[in-house]
C-alpha cells in the first residue's frame, strides 16, 4: 500500500513509526537480519525502508531485502534509490524490479555529490539532482501512478551542498512540486531547531507530510562520526550528558534510548508531528526500548525480550591462559559452543540473546555474521566528504606524496585520510612509533590496534562496554604494500610465525592469500563482564577481510575520481589501486605488547 494512502487513513491510538534497515554486506549478516526484522515487525511499524548504496553498490541486496519485507513479511516497504553516479539504465532496471516485487514506495535521493563540474560528469546525464529522479518517475506512465515518492530533507542543512537555508527549502519545494508525496528528514538532535525549520518549510507552501528522522545513539564514536558527516547540530545539553559517560558503551546506549524517547515525545505531543522514522542501524534492542518507553508497544514480556532467560545458559570462559595453539581460539567462543536451545531461539548464527548479542560496536571489523556488520552512511553518500579529502590530502603526484599524507595523519597534522574519517585514536598513540616506521617504508597503514591484556572496561583509552569488566585485544595491523613484500611476509610467517601469527593479503583483482584455516574465526577484541557471556566486538576472518578489501580498493578508486581524467593524481591513485595489496596481520599473544612488532620488523625489515 502506498505510504501516502496509509497516512491519509491513520486510525491509531498513538503516532506511527517507520523503521529503516540497510542491506548487510555478508550473506550471514543478511540471513541474520531477516529474523530480526520479523521480530521488530511484531511492533507494528507503519512501513519499513531499505537503504541503497552509493552508486547502486548494494542494488541486488537492497532489492532482495525489499522484496522479502514487502512480499514475504507483508510490510509496506520504502525502497531508497539514489540517482547520481548510477550506470546508464540502472534507474529503469530498479524501478521495473521494484514494481515486480510489489513495492509501491520510493525514497528518491540524489546520492553522491558531484566532485566539481570540471572533474565530474554524471554517468547518466538525465540525473544530477534528486528532483530529476522524482520528475523522471512521474514522467513514465507505468510508474507515475504506481509509486508513492518520498524525498529527503535536512533540518540542519546538508554538508557539502547548499549552505543557505532559504535555498535548501526552495530546493525541497522543487522536489515536492516535481511530484513528491512525503518527506523524511535526515537525523537531528535539536528538537527546537527542528520545529523552527518545519515552520519555515510550511511557510514556503510545502504541505506534504514531513516525517522526522530519529537515530538512537548506539556508541559515542559512531555518534561523533555521523553528526560530523551529516552536519547535525548537537545541543550543549547532549554533549554535556555524553562526555562523562563516553567510555562506557552501555551507559551511552542507555542515554541514546532516553534521548530518542524524549525527542519523540516532544515531537509528537499535541499531534504536531503524526509519526517518526527510526534508523535502526540493523540493531533492535534500542528500538524496542524506545517504543516501550513511549508505550507504543506491548510490555517487556514481548517476544524480543523472551530470550533474555537464555543468557544464563551460555558457558563462560574461566581460564584465559594461552599457548600458541590455543591463542587463536580462546576468545572465539560462540556458535560451536552454544546450547541448541539458544541457536534455535535466536536464529542460525546469532549469539546469545538474539536482540542484543551484537549491541556493542560493529564496524568493519565486527562479527561478519551480525546484521550490523559494516554499517555505513544511510543516505547513499560517501563516508568522507570529497571536499574534505581535497582540502586535507591535496594533490598527490608520487608515492612519496602518499607516504607524506599517511604520515601527516599519524602526526595529527591532518584530521582525516580517505581511509580514516577521524584523527588517529588515542590507543594508536601507544604504537605510533611502529606505525611511523611502517608508513615511512611505504607500507601505508589503514588499521591497527595494540595488544591489551585485561584492561579495565572503563579505561579512557582502550575501555568499552559496561563498567566493572575487563577487555582484551590482540595486536593487529593493516597496510598496503607490493606483491613482493607480501611474498616476504608469507615466508616470514612460515618460518617464524610459529602458530602465533595469522595473516591475510588480497588485491583488487580478486586474489587472496593467507594462513588462516578454512572457516577460522579470529576474535581480536573481546570483553569479560560480570554476569555476562564473553562479548566479541572485533572478529577478523576470511569473509570479513574480503568484504573490507572490496571497500578498501573502492576507496582508492573514489579518491582517484576526485581528479581530472588523465591527471597525474588520478593516474597515481589508479595505479596504486591496481598494483598494491591490502595486508592484515594478527599476533595472538595479547599478553606481549611487542610480539606483533617483533614479527613485523624481523631482521630490520621492511
Amino acid at each position: 500500500m502506498k505510504l501516502s494512502d496509509k497516512l491519509n487513513s491513520l486510525r491509531s491510538s498513538h503516532p506511527f513509526f517507520t523503521l529503516e534497515f540497510f542491506p548487510p554486506r555478508t550473506d550471514q549478516g543478511f540471513e541474520n537480519l531477516l529474523p530480526r526484522i520479523a521480530r521488530l515487525s511484531t511492533l507494528a511499524p507503519l512501513a519499513v525502508s531499505i537503504t541503497w548504496g552509493a552508486g547502486g553498490s548494494t542494488k541486488e541486496r537492497s532489492l532482495d531485502l525489499a522484496g522479502i519485507t514487502q512480499g514475504e513479511y507483508g510490510l509496506d516497504t520504502i525502497l531508497h534509490l539514489t540517482c547520481t553516479n548510477m550506470a546508464q539504465g540502472m534507474i529503469d532496471q530498479t524501478l521495473k524490479a521494484a514494481k515486480e516485487r510489489g513495492i509501491t514506495n520510493i525514497l528518491a535521493l540524489r546520492g553522491d555529490p558531484p566532485r566539481g563540474e570540471e572533474e565530474w560528469t554524471p554517468i547518466d546525464p538525465r540525473f544530477k539532482h534528486g528532483a530529476d529522479l522524482v520528475k523522471y518517475i512521474r514522467s513514465i506512465p507505468e510508474y507515475a501512478a504506481h509509486f508513492c515518492i518520498g524525498v529527503a530533507a535536512y533540518p540542519d542543512g546538508h554538508t557539502g551542498q547548499l549552505d543557505d537555508e532559504r535555498a535548501e527549502i526552495e530546493y525541497l519545494k522543487l522536489k515536492v512540486d516535481a511530484g513528491a508525496d512525503f518527506i523524511i528528514t535526515q537525523l537531528f538532535y535539536d528538537v527546537d531547531s527542528y520545529f523552527q525549520w518545519e515552520s519555515k518549510v510550511r511557510a514556503a507552501g510545502i504541505t506534504v507530510p514531513i516525517i522526522p528522522g530519529i537515530m538512537p545513539i548506539q556508541t559515542y564514536a559512531s555518534f561523533l562520526r555521523l553528526t560530523k558527516l551529516t552536519g547535525a547540530h548537537v545541543p550543549d545539553s547532549v554533549m554535556q550528558a555524553l562526555e562523562p559517560i563516553c567510555n562506557d558503551d552501555q551507559l551511552v546506549k542507555e542515554y541514546g534510548v532516553t534521548l530518542a524517547t524524549d525527542m519523540i515525545q516532544r515531537l509528537t505531543e499535541e499531534g504536531r508531528v503524526p509519526g517518526v522514522h527510526i534508523s535502526t542501524l540493523n540493531l533492535e534492542k534500542s528500538v524496542q526500548r524506545v517504543l516501550e518507553g513511549l508505550k507504543w508497544t506491548s510490555s517487556p514480556s514481548s517476544p524480543l525480550m523472551a530470550q533474555n532467560k537464555l543468557i544464563d545458559e551460555i558457558p563462560r570462559i574461566d581460564d584465559l591462559s594461552i599457548t600458541a595453539s590455543t591463542a587463536a581460539s580462546s576468545a572465539t567462543f560462540g556458535l560451536a559452543n552454544l546450547p541448541a536451545a539458544v541457536e534455535s531461539e535466536a536464529g542460525r548464527g546469532e549469539l546469545n540473546n538474539a536482540s542484543s548479542w551484537d549491541d556493542f560496536p560493529n564496524g568493519r571489523f565486527g562479527d561478519f555474521k551480525s546484521p550490523a556488520f559494516g554499517s555505513t552512511d544511510m543516505w547513499g553518500g560517501p563516508a568522507i566528504r570529497p571536499v574534505d579529502v581535497l582540502q586535507h590530502c591535496g594533490h598527490p603526484r608520487t608515492h612519496a606524496d602518499l607516504t607524506s599524507i599517511f604520515l601527516a595523519h599519524l602526526h595529527s597534522r591532518i584530521p582525516i585520510t580517505p581511509f580514516s574519517p577521524t584523527p588517529l585514536s588515542p590507543e594508536s598513540l601507544s604504537i605510533l612509533p611502529h606505525l611511523e616506521r611502517l608508513t615511512e617504508a611505504g607500507w601505508w597503514t589503514v588499521g591497527s590496534q595494540p595488544a591489551v591484556d585485561g584492561a579495565r572496561s572503563d579505561d579512557e583509552v582502550v575501555g568499552w562496554g559496561p563498567r566493572a569488566g575487563h577487555v582484551f585485544q590482540k595486536g593487529f595491523v593493516e597496510f598496503f604494500c607490493t606483491e613482493a613484500e607480501v611474498d616476504r611476509i608469507e615466508h616470514r610467517a612460515q618460518q617464524k610465525g610459529l602458530g602465533w601469527v595469522h595473516w591475510f593479503a588480497g588485491n583488487k583483482h580478486g586474489e587472496c592469500r593467507g594462513n588462516v584455516p578454512e572457516g577460522g574465526r579470529n576474535a581480536v577484541t573481546w570483553g569479560v563482564f560480570p554476569g555476562q557471556e564473553i562479548v566479541q566486538t572485533t572478529i577478523i576472518e576470511r569473509e570479513s577481510f574480503l568484504t573490507w578489501k572490496e571497500e578498501a580498493f573502492s576507496i582508492w578508486a573514489d579518491w582517484a575520481s576526485l581528479y581530472r581524467p588523465g591527471s597525474v593524481e588520478r593516474r597515481l591513485l589508479e595505479s596504486v589501486g591496481d598494483d598494491r595489496w591490502l595486508v592484515s596481520i594478527v599476533h595472538h599473544d595479547y599478553r606481549n605488547s611487542s610480539a606483533l612488532w617483533t614479527f613485523v620488523f624481523d631482521e630490520g625489515e621492511p
